[in-house]
């Protein structure tokens, strides 16, 4: 279909159904190795910590490179499937085979061999998972030209992407203790992860078959290409970065959990009921961010659900003296500020895409979600990768078979500000990086309406 399909087109039910079917896998996928990876290196494998931090963040490097590639191959691709569809069906086709590999090390390796062997399999998850993510993040601006419609396509996703979070880091633990635990259990987890994964992404693939996209060729695709267009588009640049930050903070929360769980409270089964009460919010409080979205403007209700975020993530510092149900009730209002962090910055960035296009002429949606994913899985690796790094410096005993071991205080400290006070500045921080964005409705309508009277 051509860029004018879109214009005045309202999307059916179906399409942004079968959209959002995708959220199911990039929610279990960026998850999973968030929630477990790094526990499972350090309480299964006996990898220490500062190496499974390290893990955890060198296959991530890869991304940053590879994200932007990926991005320019969807943007130059001409196909009667559309230039993003094919590229999803293979990453749906690969990822779930590398995945299942990710925790199936052999017994017989050392900490050292497993921790390569953990992390070369990541990396191969990795990078067939940007197949998928890449041209799949970009088709919100290429599906509608409305300014509230994306919000609403958005809005699904994450409903979506909030189910995907809920069945792989709840079920996810419960998997590995049915399995019998240990290696056994999280290689019985990973296999049904991955049977999950393959579905949602097929159904993204068949479910958008229908859904309108654009039709100008776009250009080589490089991470160097990627940070051109991306330094050129004023709108771009600052959304990211607070973006990424952001990504950061939470990635430190979701690697932080387990050992607050298990080593903090004292209570290692509460990493599922911890979980759910930060990822549940989203799909009951959806509907109120989409209409402060509305009334307010994107950019002031997305400060409103970071602040939000960072109240609560700074009561988490009390963690160790406040009964439960106070740990619970301060959890559950970071979930109501990370459901508007996830909806808000998704609904931006096709905007910040469509003024590109309008102002180039060009189809660069693929290298801008290219750097955009790029940084988003960066920043999932890096929040592991510090919590294992402080802790490392805390003074974290690992151990291995799932067992637990005296902790020093110095390192229940450096678990409690784990997801606390880390998650907390990096929030306060990336909204100091939003301040010089400013896309609102009618600013983008006239950047539009300027490149189409250009044009004539």
């Amino acid at each position: 279909m051509t860029d004018a399909s879109r214009t005045g087109r309202r999307l059916g039910l179906g399409t942004i159904l079968g959209y959002a079917a995708g959220s199911l896998s990039t929610g279990a996928f960026s998850t999973i190795p968030g929630l477990l990876l790094l526990y499972y290196l350090t309480d299964t494998l006996g990898v220490p910590a500062g190496l499974a931090g390290a893990t955890v963040l060198i296959p991530k490097f890869w991304d940053v490179f590879w994200n932007p590639v990926v991005g320019g191959w969807s943007d130059r691709t001409d196909t009667r499937w559309g230039a993003r569809r094919p590229w999803m069906l293979a990453g749906a086709l690969v990822l779930p085979g590398f995945f299942g590999v990710m925790f199936a090390a052999p017994g017989a390796l050392s900490a050292t061999g497993a921790a390569v062997w953990t992390g070369l399999a990541f990396l191969g998850s990795a990078a067939s998972y940007a197949l998928f993510q890449v041209p799949y993040v970009s088709m919100p601006a290429e599906m509608t030209d409305d300014y509230h419609e994306r919000t609403t396509v958005i809005a699904y996703r994450i409903v979506a992407l909030t189910l995907g979070i809920l069945v792989a880091g709840a079920v996810a633990p419960l998997l590995v203790d049915a399995g019998g635990g240990g290696r056994v259990g999280y290689r019985t987890m990973a296999v049904a992860v991955a049977a999950f994964m393959l579905a949602g992404m097929l159904g993204a693939v068949l479910g958008t078959a229908r859904a309108p996209t654009a039709s100008k060729p776009g250009g080589a695709g490089s991470l160097f290409a990627a940070l051109r267009v991306a330094r050129g588009n004023p709108w771009f640049l600052p959304l990211w970065t607070c973006f990424v930050v952001q990504a950061l903070a939470s990635a430190a929360t979701l690697a932080a959990i387990p050992y607050f769980a298990k080593y903090v409270l004292g209570r290692p089964g509460a990493t599922t009921p911890l979980f759910v009460a930060l990822v549940a919010p989203a799909i009951v409080v959806m509907p109120g961010w989409t209409w402060l979205g509305r009334r307010t403007g994107k950019k002031r209700a997305y400060v409103t659900a970071s602040l939000c975020y960072a109240a609560a993530s700074l009561g988490l510092l009390a963690g160790a003296v406040l009964p439960f149900a106070g740990v619970m009730a301060l959890v559950v209002l970071a979930g109501i500020g990370y459901s508007g962090m996830q909806v808000f910055p998704l609904a931006m960035l096709p905007d910040t895409i469509a003024a590109d296009e309008a102002r180039s002429g060009s189809r660069r949606a693929g290298l801008l979600t290219g750097i955009w994913t790029a940084g988003e899985t960066g920043a999932f690796a890096l929040g592991p990768s510090l919590v294992g790094g402080l802790l490392a410096v805390a003074g974290f005993v690992s151990t291995g078979a799932g067992k637990a071991a005296v902790q020093p205080d110095s390192a229940l400290w450096g678990i409690v500000l784990a997801c606390s006070a880390l998650p907390a500045v990096a929030m306060l921080s990336s909204l100091w990086l939003l301040r010089r964005y400013e896309l609102s409705e009618s600013r983008l309508a006239g950047i539009v309406a300027e490149a189409e009277g250009g044009s004539r």
